[in-house]
């Protein structure tokens, strides 16, 4: 009997997760399946979706959380938000690239010489 009512409970359990999956809010569905090829950072050669991207290091926390309230709200449309997260973190890596092989530690020189 505690057999049957353990595999009773695996089976509730996963029926339970297979609930919380449609409970996923479809906006959030669209932006984690609507994939994005960009060239920059750690993302080069990889198609990433939108949710990664606006969760990566390169989006902060307050344009993160402006972006999913506007598109939320209806106020943005994928469109907009694919080209704003992709300008963001374009030109952020962009940026970080340049940043880190400018400023060599032993040699000071090296940073104002980089533009």
């Amino acid at each position: 009997i505690t057999v049957k009512s353990s595999n009773k409970d695996t089976a509730t359990a996963a029926g339970e997760e297979d609930d919380d999956s449609p409970e996923e809010e479809p906006w959030e569905t669209t932006l984690k399946t609507t994939v994005v090829n960009i060239e920059v950072g750690e993302f080069q050669g990889h198609k990433v979706s939108l949710w990664d991207l606006l969760h990566s290091r390169y989006i902060p926390e307050e344009n993160r959380k402006e972006l999913l309230e506007l598109y939320e709200a209806g106020e943005l449309t994928l469109e907009q938000v694919k080209t704003v997260v992709t300008t963001i973190v374009t030109k952020a890596a962009a940026a970080a690239a340049r940043a880190e092989p400018a400023a060599p530690v032993n040699d000071p020189r090296a940073e104002p010489a980089a533009p």
